[in-house]
Protein backbone atom coordinates (compact mmCIF):
# COMPACT_ATOMS: atom_id res chain seq x y z
CA UNK A 1 0.00 0.00 0.00
CA UNK A 2 1.28 3.45 -0.90
CA UNK A 3 1.92 6.07 1.75
CA UNK A 4 -0.69 8.33 0.14
CA UNK A 5 -3.32 5.57 0.41
CA UNK A 6 -2.50 5.04 4.06
CA UNK A 7 -2.83 8.79 4.69
CA UNK A 8 -6.27 8.80 3.05
CA UNK A 9 -7.36 5.89 5.25
CA UNK A 10 -5.87 7.59 8.32
CA UNK A 11 -7.80 10.81 7.67
CA UNK A 12 -10.99 8.93 6.91
CA UNK A 13 -10.68 7.20 10.30
CA UNK A 14 -9.85 10.47 12.05
CA UNK A 15 -12.82 12.27 10.53
CA UNK A 16 -15.35 9.49 11.01
CA UNK A 17 -14.49 8.78 14.66
CA UNK A 18 -14.33 12.50 15.42
CA UNK A 19 -17.67 13.12 13.72
CA UNK A 20 -19.27 10.32 15.73
CA UNK A 21 -18.06 11.77 19.02
CA UNK A 22 -18.88 15.39 18.20
CA UNK A 23 -22.29 14.53 16.76
CA UNK A 24 -23.24 12.65 19.93
CA UNK A 25 -22.18 15.64 22.02
CA UNK A 26 -24.10 18.05 19.78
CA UNK A 27 -27.20 15.89 20.30
CA UNK A 28 -26.78 16.09 24.10
CA UNK A 29 -26.64 19.87 23.90
CA UNK A 30 -29.77 20.07 21.76
CA UNK A 31 -28.05 21.24 18.58
CA UNK A 32 -30.08 18.93 16.33
CA UNK A 33 -33.77 19.28 15.50
CA UNK A 34 -36.00 17.23 17.79
CA UNK A 35 -36.91 14.73 15.07
CA UNK A 36 -33.20 13.97 14.48
CA UNK A 37 -32.19 13.70 18.14
CA UNK A 38 -31.58 10.61 20.21
CA UNK A 39 -31.35 12.48 23.51
CA UNK A 40 -32.01 16.11 22.66
CA UNK A 41 -30.62 17.39 25.95
CA UNK A 42 -28.22 16.51 28.72
CA UNK A 43 -30.99 15.45 31.11
CA UNK A 44 -32.12 12.71 28.71
CA UNK A 45 -28.52 11.65 28.15
CA UNK A 46 -27.96 11.34 31.90
CA UNK A 47 -31.10 9.19 32.14
CA UNK A 48 -29.60 6.96 29.41
CA UNK A 49 -26.30 6.93 31.31
CA UNK A 50 -28.21 5.60 34.31
CA UNK A 51 -29.88 2.97 32.10
CA UNK A 52 -26.57 1.57 30.91
CA UNK A 53 -24.96 1.87 34.35
CA UNK A 54 -27.70 0.53 36.65
CA UNK A 55 -25.11 -0.93 39.03
CA UNK A 56 -23.64 2.51 39.76
CA UNK A 57 -24.92 4.74 42.58
CA UNK A 58 -27.29 7.47 41.41
CA UNK A 59 -24.90 10.12 42.74
CA UNK A 60 -22.13 9.09 40.33
CA UNK A 61 -24.26 9.18 37.16
CA UNK A 62 -23.73 12.91 36.44
CA UNK A 63 -19.96 12.39 36.82
CA UNK A 64 -20.06 9.48 34.34
CA UNK A 65 -22.24 11.34 31.85
CA UNK A 66 -20.26 14.56 31.95
CA UNK A 67 -16.93 12.71 31.93
CA UNK A 68 -17.95 10.78 28.82
CA UNK A 69 -19.04 14.04 27.20
CA UNK A 70 -15.79 15.86 28.05
CA UNK A 71 -13.72 12.92 26.76
CA UNK A 72 -15.74 12.79 23.55
CA UNK A 73 -15.16 16.50 22.98
CA UNK A 74 -11.43 16.18 23.70
CA UNK A 75 -11.00 13.06 21.58
CA UNK A 76 -13.24 14.46 18.83
CA UNK A 77 -11.15 17.61 18.52
CA UNK A 78 -7.76 15.96 19.06
CA UNK A 79 -8.43 13.39 16.33
CA UNK A 80 -8.54 16.31 13.89
CA UNK A 81 -5.12 17.50 15.05
CA UNK A 82 -2.19 15.27 14.14
CA UNK A 83 -0.70 15.36 17.64
CA UNK A 84 -0.31 12.30 19.89
CA UNK A 85 -2.75 10.46 17.63
CA UNK A 86 -1.64 7.01 18.79
CA UNK A 87 -2.64 7.80 22.38
CA UNK A 88 -5.79 9.72 21.46
CA UNK A 89 -6.92 6.87 19.19
CA UNK A 90 -6.24 4.26 21.90
CA UNK A 91 -8.14 6.36 24.43
CA UNK A 92 -11.00 6.67 21.96
CA UNK A 93 -11.04 2.92 21.46
CA UNK A 94 -11.07 2.28 25.21
CA UNK A 95 -13.88 4.80 25.74
CA UNK A 96 -15.92 3.14 23.02
CA UNK A 97 -15.25 -0.31 24.45
CA UNK A 98 -16.39 0.90 27.87
CA UNK A 99 -19.65 2.04 26.24
CA UNK A 100 -20.01 -1.37 24.60
CA UNK A 101 -19.40 -3.27 27.85
CA UNK A 102 -21.91 -1.08 29.72
CA UNK A 103 -24.48 -1.69 26.98
CA UNK A 104 -23.91 -5.45 27.05
CA UNK A 105 -24.18 -5.65 30.84
CA UNK A 106 -27.26 -3.47 31.15
CA UNK A 107 -29.12 -4.05 27.88
CA UNK A 108 -27.94 -6.96 25.74
CA UNK A 109 -25.21 -7.96 23.32
CA UNK A 110 -27.18 -6.65 20.34
CA UNK A 111 -27.28 -3.03 21.56
CA UNK A 112 -23.62 -2.17 20.83
CA UNK A 113 -23.91 -4.01 17.52
CA UNK A 114 -26.91 -1.88 16.52
CA UNK A 115 -24.91 1.28 17.23
CA UNK A 116 -21.73 -0.08 15.62
CA UNK A 117 -19.77 0.58 18.80
CA UNK A 118 -17.41 -2.34 18.16
CA UNK A 119 -16.76 -1.06 14.63
CA UNK A 120 -15.96 2.42 15.93
CA UNK A 121 -13.68 0.98 18.63
CA UNK A 122 -11.95 -1.19 16.03
CA UNK A 123 -11.52 1.85 13.79
CA UNK A 124 -9.97 3.80 16.68
CA UNK A 125 -7.55 0.99 17.49
CA UNK A 126 -6.68 0.61 13.78
CA UNK A 127 -5.96 4.33 13.63
CA UNK A 128 -3.61 3.97 16.60
CA UNK A 129 -1.56 1.46 14.61
CA UNK A 130 -1.39 3.18 11.23
CA UNK A 131 -0.41 6.65 12.40
CA UNK A 132 3.19 7.72 12.29
CA UNK A 133 4.86 7.26 15.66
Amino acid sequence: MKISEIKIIEWFLRLSISAGFLSAVADRFGLYPKEMSVWGNMENFLAYTKTINPYMPESIIPFLGYSATVLEVIFGIMLLVPYKTTWIAKGSGLLLLSFAVAMIISLNFKAPLDYSVFCAAGAAFALSFITKK
